[in-house]
């Protein structure tokens, strides 16, 4: 398993060895002392497994105080998956890093505390199975809109069916100012 670091400082970008054959394949998809090593050492109280079909896109979503950690990966189909910077005071607050999560490579997404997170749906379906550090609560529930002018993710269309909620999302500049998230820093070197 190879841990990668991404250009927003606490994403990581996780890719298990996929062993194949005519068979089928075998991939070790977590691994607590891998994700250690590389400085998250998270307790995950909650699973959670969403289907979609090919057009559909959930977020910008977040959850507010306490917040909430995800490791993201898609069991089968293929996903764009998008993270965004909102931890005021950040070098890189509003800006986005977009990776493709797939059935094939088995990658996973960890988002940490303080950014956004979204996906699209490129292929007929797709589950998208997350581990939470926190419980869903709805009274923490959080979001932006997908399309914010400022932020611009590159989604790769434009063409997309969102819930009633995320069509209705404010712009990240109507809610930064009371955003529970602030930037402490890079993390020591280790």
């Amino acid at each position: 398993m190879q841990i990668v670091t991404t250009r927003l400082e606490g994403v990581l970008l996780v890719r298990p060895a996929v062993h194949g054959d005519e068979r089928g394949f075998f991939a070790e998809t977590y691994r607590e002392d891998a994700l250690a090593d590389a400085g998250v050492t998270t307790r995950w109280v909650q699973d959670n497994h969403s289907r979609s079909a090919r057009g559909v896109l959930r977020g910008l979503h977040f959850q507010t105080h306490p917040g909430q950690e995800k490791l993201v990966r898609c069991a089968r189909g293929s996903i764009f998956d998008a993270v965004v910077d909102i931890r005021r005071g950040s070098p890189t607050f509003g800006q986005w890093e977009g990776f493709v999560l797939d059935d094939r490579t088995l990658h996973a997404l960890y988002v940490p505390v303080g950014f956004a997170h979204g996906f699209y749906v490129q292929s007929d379906v797709a589950d998208v199975v997350y581990k939470c550090s926190n419980y869903y609560d709805p009274s923490t529930e959080a979001g932006f809109a997908w399309d914010d002018p400022d932020v611009r993710v590159g989604w790769p269309t434009d063409d997309v069916q969102v819930s009633h909620r995320d069509a209705e999302a404010p712009r990240l500049h109507d809610i930064a100012d009371g955003l529970p998230f602030t930037y402490a820093g890079p993390p020591p070197a280790r």
